[in-house]
């Protein structure tokens, strides 16, 4: 990730980066800013040392590594400006702690941020609220970089992003049709995270243009992997070794990114409170609950999946909240559920993990 932050600021546009999960990414590129997601940033900043000095060690892998990232030397110089919303607790906590770090090492960095009201739209009221957020990110940033909000260049944003969901849904696609692996699927996600929108769609492309459908496979037994980000590598493999076939994700950092489309328009609080609010259902956007068993019983339909693999990151209370719910509501339809939990250090050490996918890739053949 340093590597494309570096090769950012070679472009000469200020580099922002984005607290997980879904920032306002068009506004950003709207206003010639480079925005950057940090997402999966194990083995960026080394251990996490300089973290566990301001974090609790009960606190995520995210949260961890992304502090970690932030507080280091080299990667913390190259970044204009910090933005982040009320994702969660632990994030929204996280700006003070960041912001005390980097002044003890006598660097400063300017935070933005906005505060999604979390009730439901059809019972509380929170657009007006929102709107008022929004101008004023709007305002601050304009302030910060000496720009000027045009509403031509965020609807000409809003079309690039809505461009590259649709690339990244069609290559899901490809995976549930057997002509891409999960695999392959995740390393192109890994390849054009931390890239500007034009770029991303310059690697999904090509990847696309030569997937040519097929439906090897298909005696396997489906499922859809869950959680905030994509499993390792070395547990993609055990459950394709184990005879299962991964057709569909429900994963923030995939799935729920850009399944859906929100309405373009000229007024960023308008377009933003569709994304919010009519977002893909999230545990960390609390008032999208209502929607999530239902939206992951349509996965598996539309899919065809047996079973459901949630990849669990420790101390992620909001997904965790959810496990024993979702499980009793998806096997209520026939669909099993299989739990794989990630702490901060545990991507290499994966045999335990291997033993339990392939306990549930043979009951999965036998029902």
């Amino acid at each position: 990730m340093i590597e494309k932050i570096k090769a950012l600021k070679g472009q000469g546009k200020p580099v922002i980066g984005c607290f997980p999960l879904y920032p306002p990414l068009e506004l950003f590129h709207s206003l010639g800013l480079n925005p950057v997601v940090l997402w999966r940033l194990k083995g960026e900043g080394g251990q996490t040392g300089e973290s566990d000095r301001h974090l609790q060690n009960y606190t995520c892998s995210v949260a961890r590594h992304m502090t970690e990232f932030l507080l280091s030397e080299e990667s913390g110089a190259f970044l204009d400006g910090i933005f982040m919303y009320n994702a969660c607790d632990t994030l929204r906590n996280m700006p003070e702690i960041i912001e005390g770090g980097l002044e003890t090492a006598g660097r400063s960095v300017p935070f933005f941020n906005i505060h999604i009201p979390m009730v439901p739209p059809a019972q509380t009221d929170g657009d007006e609220y929102l709107k008022n957020e929004v101008n004023r990110l709007i305002e601050e940033l304009e302030a910060c970089f000496d720009r000027k909000f045009d509403s031509v260049a965020f609807q000409n944003s809003v079309a690039q992003f809505k461009r590259l969901r649709m690339l990244y849904l069609q290559a899901e696609a490809a995976v549930a049709n057997g002509g891409i692996g999960f695999r392959e699927f995740a390393g192109v996600f890994r390849k054009a995270a931390g890239m500007p929108v034009e770029q991303q769609q310059g690697i999904l492309e090509p990847l696309l243009s030569q997937y040519a459908e097929n439906s090897k496979n298909q005696d396997k037994a489906g499922i859809i992997l869950s959680g905030i980000l994509p499993p390792p590598d070395a547990m993609v493999e055990a459950m394709e070794s184990s005879g299962l076939r991964i057709v569909g994700n429900d994963i923030a950092a995939l799935h729920r990114s850009y399944a859906d489309m929100p309405q373009p328009g000229a007024e960023p609080a308008a377009y933003y409170r569709d994304f919010y609010f009519n977002h893909y259902p999230c545990p960390t956007l609390l008032y999208s609950g209502d929607r999530r068993v239902q939206a992951l019983l349509e996965r598996c339909q539309q899919t065809g999946a047996k079973g459901v693999v949630f990849i669990g990151e420790k101390f992620c209370e909001y997904e965790y909240f959810e496990f024993p719910y979702l499980e009793k509501k998806l096997g209520g339809q026939g669909v099993q559920t299989l739990l794989l939990e990630l702490a901060v250090d545990d991507e290499d050490h994966s045999a335990a993990h291997g033993a339990r996918i392939e306990a549930f890739a043979e009951m999965l053949s036998t029902s």
